[in-house]
């Protein structure tokens, strides 16, 4: 997209014409979703929704649209996550906002929430604790789709806190998500004990962080996504301490990579804490929540 306007006869920057460009530009520079990465950025930068860009294709954009788009489209192909450029992310049909204090919810996610919603919904009030809640995505969708429940989100991070509770108020369940600032269970009151834990802890390997894509790498938090020598420094205190915080028979779950599927398994296994704990697989087929309830 030139700086300048283009000349009488040229060729107008229209919608068409700058997602078009912008698509191609994208993929140049290792998008693996260029055309929609397109979309919702000029969507951001019009201020309207992505829909509204199909009816109104040959609009010709305006300079100060056009010198945001660009801005954006420079910071795409340096590989900056879509998220944090528009400031929000769809998760569980909810729109979150996220900024590069938290991690970007992923559809991987969304397993656990659906897992958990399936055993919390039998019960009466169910008490919930998210670990680690970054964004709050788990919580927040939790407390929308389970309107008599009580929950308690936990983060190390304040900053991660501040967009949690952000995101509580603008779905309208803050009243019932308290909010605590901590390592896992430290916050906690003495003898708290909950129906459900769910976490989507730190999990990726110390020495596999690098080989992650850039736009993780570069821009999530890398305190959100180191797990340790073997990915699993966080998950494991958490399987061993989780059967004092849940009720008799509660649930536990927790996000994992598919490659730590045996040896998460395994952990739990070893406690003999749990009456019974099992690997679920996502959406995509790959092992990626342990589900777990616990014998006291």
């Amino acid at each position: 997209m030139s700086q300048d306007a283009p000349p009488p006869n040229a060729e107008a920057w229209t919608i068409q014409r700058v997602l078009e460009w912008t698509a191609q530009h994208l993929a140049k520079h290792g998008s693996e979703s260029p055309r929609l990465d397109a979309e919702i950025l000029l969507a951001h930068a019009k201020k309207c929704r992505r829909i509204q860009l199909y009816t109104n294709y040959d609009e010709v954009l305006s300079d100060a649209v056009r010198g945001q788009m660009r801005e954006l489209v420079q910071r795409r192909a340096r590989r900056e996550p879509v998220a944090y450029l528009v400031g929000h992310r769809e998760f569980f049909s909810l729109d979150f906002r996220v900024t590069p204090d938290v991690l970007i919810p992923r559809p991987d996610t969304e397993t656990l929430v659906m897992e958990a919603i399936g055993v919390a919904k039998s019960l009466a009030a169910p008490a919930i604790l998210d670990l680690c809640t970054g964004s709050g995505c788990i919580a927040v969708s939790l407390a929308k789709q389970l309107p008599m429940a009580a929950l308690t989100a936990v983060d190390v991070s304040p900053a991660a806190l501040a967009v949690a509770r952000d995101n509580a108020e603008k779905h309208g369940v803050a009243d019932r998500l308290s909010l605590l600032e901590g390592d896992l269970f430290q916050p906690l009151p003495a003898g708290k004990r909950f129906d459900v834990l769910a976490s989507n802890p730190p999990y990726v390997s110390r020495g596999d962080l690098e080989s992650l894509e850039d736009d993780v790498r570069k821009y999530e938090p890398r305190l959100a996504l180191d797990g340790g020598q073997d990915g699993l420094d966080v998950i494991r205190p958490l399987i061993g301490e989780a059967p004092n915080r849940l009720q008799p028979g509660g649930w536990l779950f927790v996000e994992l990579s598919p490659e730590q599927a045996p040896a998460v398994l395994q952990l739990a296994e070893q406690t003999g804490r749990y009456r019974s704990a099992e690997i679920l697989k996502d959406l995509a087929g790959k092992p990626r929540v342990l589900k777990a309830q616990s014998r006291e």
